[in-house]
């Protein structure tokens, strides 16, 4: 029915998809437990903020599983080249995720002060260092990887952990965590009241601008600092997978020309920008549900503006460009390709659908009276 050309970019697209619903929902999570310990000042503050997200947060993470799979039932050589290169990395994402959900079980199993207070440094260090470490990733993928793959297609890494703490991924780490912060903090300001309400509006009012700042220089340092490799020649969309029958070259800072080249791509950042700036404005007074959605829109725009940015690429190789992988040359076959693309037909709107209705189901304000009414069932 869909041919193998079409097949690819419709997992791209839908890889894609999966990107953003990871972002958007575990985006306020993270930024949630981040705002504990400076939003929440006693136990009960923190109580009512731990269960602004004490119901979702475990289906929100659900959506990194089905992304790291998705990857290696999609893109296997991505997989590989990823989880094999970036080991060390990808554990300390995976040891700062065990944090969260150590914080939310035991964090009210005793009453004692500095038991709790010790929990709550755990969820946040579980709700800030991923934003961090998944930002210092994106930065790395634009910049490249350190990899090469030889004559039998196997992906070796050229570079070191340290290697990846670059002076851009560094900071494309800090806007990773002012980004989960920023929409923490909207999301927290639609589901309480009173002083929290109120040190939560402070949060934004400063956060809003240094996240603006620090997303401009990272579009300035982008454009005009980082090289884009060209393909000059490659075979057919429909061809088998192998990235070695491509030529690739070196040809400077070329994000504007790609794009340029295809305007209808410019969209992506102009609802970057937009979206976080509209949420900022609504989020400084009382428009708490439209501000939300205009930082979903905004970080929809920014996710979009990296994919759009690196396409057809999916790993640049910054030792040999040849050996980068682009979605033409790295996918799994037609036919798995065709498989997966009818079961997530059936299965993903089913997912969203029921996400939907949960969200619908426990909307609503968390008072300290919640609480203290249900102390034995909420975390």
């Amino acid at each position: 029915m869909f041919d193998y050309e079409t097949m690819r970019i419709i997992w791209w697209l839908f890889i894609g998809v999966v990107a953003i619903a990871f972002a958007v929902t575990e985006g306020f999570d993270f930024g949630v437990c981040t705002l504990l310990p400076l939003v929440g000042k006693t136990d009960t503050e923190r109580r009512v903020i731990i269960n602004t997200v004490g119901v979702t947060w475990e289906g929100n993470q659900v959506w990194l599983i089905l992304l790291g799979g998705a990857i290696f039932a999609i893109w296997p050589a991505v997989y590989a080249t990823l989880f094999s290169g970036l080991y060390v990395a990808m554990l300390l994402v995976l040891f700062a995720l065990f944090f969260r959900p150590a914080g939310f079980d035991y964090r009210s199993k005793l009453p004692d002060p500095r038991w709790r207070n010790a929990w709550d440094w755990c969820l946040f260090l579980g709700g800030s260092l991923p934003p961090v470490l998944f930002g210092v990733l994106v930065g790395n993928l634009l910049l490249g990887l350190p990899f090469h793959l030889d004559q039998d297609l196997r992906a070796f890494y050229d570079g070191s952990f340290w290697g990846l703490l670059n002076p851009f991924a560094l900071l494309c780490g800090v806007i990773g965590l002012a980004l989960t912060t920023f929409h923490g903090a909207l999301f927290l300001k639609c589901r309480s009241v009173g002083v929290i309400y109120q040190r939560t509006t402070a949060v934004l009012n400063v956060l809003g601008p240094v996240l603006l700042l620090l997303l401009v220089l990272a579009t300035i340092w982008t454009l005009f600092g980082i090289d884009r490799p060209e393909i000059t020649h490659m075979p057919a969309g429909d061809a088998p997978s192998n990235p070695m029958n491509k030529t690739v070259v070196a040809v400077g800072a070329t994000w504007r020309a790609h794009f340029f080249a295809h305007p209808w791509m410019l969209l992506a950042p102009v609802l970057g920008f937009t979206g976080l700036v509209l949420a900022w404005l609504f989020g400084k007074v009382d428009h708490r549900i439209t501000a939300l959605l205009f930082s979903s829109v905004g970080m929809t725009g920014l996710l979009l503006t990296i994919g759009f940015g690196l396409f057809p690429f999916l790993l640049i190789s910054t030792t040999d460009p040849r050996s980068s992988l682009t979605l033409w040359d790295a996918s799994s076959s037609h036919t798995t390709l065709l498989w997966a693309f009818w079961i997530t037909v059936v299965f993903l709107p089913i997912v969203l659908l029921y996400t939907r209705w949960v969200y619908k189901i426990i909307w609503g304000d968390i008072t300290e009276q919640t609480i203290l009414q249900d102390t034995h069932t909420l975390y």
